[in-house]
């Protein structure tokens, strides 16, 4: 029997009935989704509130989870708005961020505790993202985000469509607040990263004796290695005017320069989300000084920056895609790149071998060879 014989009209009718059901159902959904992009940015914005008030830091502080009326007492002001805060907690607590524990009598009120992620939060731990929330959400930064419908039709870097030619490096240094916030973002991701390098590449650098940070900032990734590893004389080359406010580490030297014209000698190279900053070109005069600084035979490059994996699954795979992004936002031409674009990359710079070495972090860890 030929299919469709013997339905009947009724049954054609369900069955159309039942197409124009699930159509209109994905619709909705569809339209869901789109309304979750769309206020996508109203979380960004409750995580800044947080970070701003130190909730978090409140609540570790306390040693344990409060109510609102708790929290407000320790604000800095004489009338706080305890609805406004609910509100936010409330959006917070569905996405994970604090836990919320209800009251386990007819009275009292819920109260708000600390999640992984929410630990995060807190300003005053040793391990922190709160600088990087604040960065990201400055109205500054944030700009940038705004001009990339231009940057398609008119090419060009978006950060300086937005602050009228400036690029990002040039603003940080023209506002010497807005640099302060960027080095303290730089500095705790640098400790996040630099605890994973030193976990998992164990053995990377004990047969280094020296190690020059290409674009180190203020010290920090430099300063932690050198400590695991007294043996290994550090230095640290950035602009002149970030080194200046660098602190004083044992064992590391600060230097003062440009790492397109010239890099002080050493064993080994090492560079921190620095090559993603650029385009191919600018990354190709980088990595020729890096490997003018290294010796022939025994010389390393390491690299710690995002590999992009095609069909990647996992906790990291919508960051690094969405980091790409911010690439395109901050930065002139920087990029995150795949395994294929890094090993094109690298042999035209003169690094002949590679290895990738997976972090439990955004990015990864890429040591290279020139022989």
């Amino acid at each position: 029997m030929h299919a469709g014989f013997g339905v009947t009209k009724s049954q054609r009718k369900r069955r159309e009935e039942k197409g124009r059901e699930m159509e209109e159902e994905w619709l909705v959904q569809g339209q869901a989704l789109i309304w979750e992009h769309i206020l996508a940015f109203a979380t960004s914005m409750a995580l800044k509130c947080v970070v701003e008030l130190g909730i978090a830091d409140i609540i570790e502080q306390n040693r344990g989870p409060m109510t609102l009326h708790q929290m407000v007492a320790q604000l800095p002001t004489p009338s706080p708005d305890l609805h406004c805060l609910r509100r936010i907690m409330r959006v917070l607590v569905h996405k994970r961020v604090f836990a919320q524990h209800q009251p386990t009598g007819n009275s009292g009120e819920p109260t708000f505790g600390l999640t992984p992620a929410s630990r995060w939060l807190v300003k005053g731990g040793e391990l922190t993202l709160a600088p990087m929330v604040l960065m990201y959400t400055h109205l500054s930064f944030m700009a940038s985000w705004h001009c990339f419908s231009r940057c398609v039709m008119e090419g060009g870097v978006a950060f300086e469509k937005a602050h009228a030619g400036v690029d990002l490096w040039g603003y940080c240094s023209r506002d010497p607040g807005f640099g302060k916030l960027f080095n303290s973002a730089m500095a705790c991701n640098t400790k996040l990263v630099t605890k994973a390098i030193i976990k998992e590449y164990k053995d990377g650098f004990r047969q280094v004796s020296s190690l020059v940070d290409v674009g180190g900032g203020v010290g920090t990734a430099i300063g932690g290695i050198v400590k695991a590893y007294p043996h290994i004389t550090g230095i640290n080359l950035d602009l002149p005017h970030v080194v200046e406010t660098a602190p004083d580490y044992e064992g590391v030297t600060h230097v003062g320069g440009d790492m397109f014209a010239e890099i002080p000698k050493a064993d080994a190279v090492f560079m921190k989300w620095i090559l993603h900053d650029w385009d191919d070109e600018n990354c190709l005069k980088i990595l020729k000084q890096c490997r003018k600084a290294i010796p022939e035979e025994t010389g390393k490059l390491v690299i710690v920056d995002a590999v992009l994996q095609p069909n990647e699954e996992g906790a990291w795979a919508d960051t690094r895609m969405i980091f790409d992004l911010a690439m395109m936002a901050h930065t002139s031409g920087g990029r995150e790149r795949t395994e294929m674009e890094w090993k094109n990359l690298l042999e035209e710079g003169g690094f002949n071998r590679y290895n990738i070495i997976s972090l439990p972090s955004l990015p990864s860890l890429i040591e290279a060879f020139p022989n």
